[in-house]
């Protein structure tokens, strides 16, 4: 007598179950992580112009500013930015905390710190 192999009806669910929370918690926490790597990828671009070098602080926030409207990026301002000068180059970074709305009074709080440096 063979022995059967395979899913039963109940454990299918309970994996389906798993999968969609897993999926749904995803797409929930996703486009905050994206946005951090945008930030990150445009403090990269700003800290490598080298016309931003020896610029002053407003100019710079000025130039993230125009970049955080064509990338649609809300999760901080340019007066959030901490400009540093590090030998002949510029180290950009901020700190922010996104909060997310998983279901009902239950939240994720997502701590983010991008920052130029390599």
């Amino acid at each position: 007598m063979h022995k059967q192999k395979g899913f039963t009806l109940s454990g299918f669910l309970l994996w389906a179950i798993v999968l969609i929370v897993a999926l749904l918690l995803g797409f929930k926490v996703g486009p905050a992580y994206f946005e951090n790597y945008l930030i990150e990828k445009q403090f990269r671009v700003i800290a490598e112009d080298p016309a931003l070098r020896s610029a002053q602080r407003n100019e710079i926030e000025g130039a993230f500013a125009r970049r955080a409207t064509m990338e649609n990026i809300r999760a901080i301002e340019p007066h959030d930015l901490e400009i540093t000068k590090q030998g002949d180059g510029l180290v950009i970074s901020a700190s922010y905390t996104v909060r997310v709305p998983i279901i009902g009074n239950a939240s994720a709080c997502l701590d983010f710190f991008p920052t130029s440096a390599k």
